[in-house]
């Protein structure tokens, strides 16, 4: 997976596809040389949710719930309950650490076509009632915003684990 923030070219949705697989591409990273027992380690006692495994199958489910139920109106499938708001970072512990990031990278190869198919002005099929119905564009940007926040956390569950540091 090349990791780069250049677009090849300097239109509005190269950019944002760009920065999406940027920041997608990072997570990735931070993952590389993980031990499994790491990648489902809780590092910090106050956030038994925040490991690696968590944060990468947050950002899988994080885009599936963007794209898929609210942009193209799907029925909801995400492993979330009300009881359970957070189950997928939860259960992720559960699922090899390489498997998740498969997951989220094939996940993505599907999105990368939605975003190239569609206008960037198409509303969402669902509205939400924060938001009314999000156009493409800022769902592309809200999920640059939540990849890249998460991408700090898994800097630092990192080094907390194993020392290693990145960019």
């Amino acid at each position: 997976m090349t990791r780069t923030d250049t677009p090849p070219a300097w239109d509005e949705r190269t950019q944002l596809a760009t920065f999406l697989d940027y920041v997608r591409a990072t997570a990735h990273a931070k993952c590389e040389g993980v031990s499994p027992e790491d990648a489902r380690k809780p590092p910090l006692p106050g956030s038994p949710l925040m490991t690696m495994c968590g944060l990468i199958s947050h950002l899988r489910w994080v885009e599936y719930y963007w794209f898929e139920v609210v942009f193209l109106g799907r029925e909801d499938e995400g492993p979330w309950t009300d009881e359970d708001p957070d189950r997928e970072m939860r259960i992720a512990v559960d699922v090899p650490l390489a498997q998740l990031l498969e997951q989220y990278e094939a996940q993505s190869a599907r999105y990368r076509e939605l975003v190239a198919s569609s206008d960037l002005d198409t509303e969402a099929e669902r509205e939400r009632r924060d938001l009314g119905r999000p156009n493409l564009r800022w769902i592309i940007l809200h999920l640059i915003e939540e990849t890249a926040r998460h991408n700090g956390h898994l800097d630092i569950i990192r080094e907390l684990l194993d020392g290693t540091t990145g960019d």
